[in-house]
């Protein structure tokens, strides 16, 4: 088998230029190079990068799945890229050995599909958000899991072109978990490899004006999408639960009941249903598809 090459793709809206710049220089400085690196200008121009760097410039906004989608089709036109890491433009490779050790895990299992990271912020502290799995008490555990993190992640080319890519509907938030559930179902396995880091800010998805919304309207998506039927309403009824539960402000909470109504209303993209083989392999991995 040959050694897979590694792509390097990376979405901006070109308001962190000096992150950006830090975050292409630790690619750059990989024991292993990239055979490609792509940067799409989500919606925005780009100065001037460094001349190994592929410049997409979009003239509107696709979201995190459409921009990645277009990134995703830039490096398969290249011809050159086995696995696709994808990378948060705010994010920094602190170790060299990043891309070695993923054409590594890629050797090694055929049906490997995706390959998340842990993230960590400048202290080597990851919150109990960024760990795949229900039982995020230790960040160090590795092992296959049924999600992975949006921040830094590689992917099988051979997977995106059998799953189809990223939903692009989506625009923001739960992209991930479609696009997981669909490599599953496909038989491609996910591995959460806590070796591998990004350094990344210590952050809250809730900064985004939109969370509420698309997170409720795509979590319906989701399920309109690839639950078997009588999970859809035991999946969706859990998420009210919890919801309420958690929730923190009357306007989030209000945000979040208009994105439901919304995902209820309208159509995410086809529906495909996984096989109950799938939901009992998701099960058997700790996360049931029904929370």
């Amino acid at each position: 088998m040959l050694r897979p090459r590694v792509g390097v793709a990376v979405l901006t809206m070109g308001d962190r230029m000096p992150e950006l710049s830090a975050l292409l220089a630790s690619v750059a400085e990989q024991d292993e190079p990239a055979a490609r690196v792509v940067v799409v200008g989500n919606g925005t121009a780009l100065p001037d990068l460094p001349g190994n760097v592929t410049v997409v410039e979009l003239q509107e906004n696709l979201g995190v799945s459409g921009g990645r989608n277009v990134a995703w089709r830039r490096l398969r036109d290249f011809g050159d890229v086995d696995v696709l890491v994808d990378l948060d433009d705010d994010g920094l490779l602190t170790e060299a050995d990043v891309f070695r050790r993923i054409a590594d895990l890629y050797m090694t299992e055929a049906r490997l599909g995706i390959v998340s990271f842990r993230i960590a912020d400048e202290t080597g502290t990851t919150q109990r958000r960024h760990v795949p799995r229900l039982r995020a008490g230790d960040p160090m555990r590795r092992g296959l899991v049924t999600t992975f993190l949006g921040g830094g992640h590689a992917l099988s080319m051979p997977m995106l072109e059998e799953t189809g890519g990223w939903p692009d509907a989506f625009f923001f938030t739960h992209e991930e978990t479609d696009l997981a559930w669909r490599a599953i179902d496909h038989g491609w396995k996910i591995l959460y490899e806590p070796r591998l880091v990004l350094q990344h800010p210590k952050t809250s998805p809730a900064r985004h004006a939109v969370y509420y919304r698309m997170t409720a309207r795509n979590r319906v998506w989701l399920a309109k999408r690839h639950l078997p039927a009588p999970l859809v309403p035991v999946y969706l009824g859990a998420w009210v639960v919890l919801t309420v539960v958690r929730a923190r402000s009357v306007a989030g909470l209000r945000a979040w009941c208009g994105g439901f109504a919304e995902g209820i209303r309208t159509s995410g993209g086809p529906r495909r249903p996984m096989r109950w083989q799938t939901v009992w392999r998701l099960t058997r991995l700790g996360r049931p598809p029904v929370v």
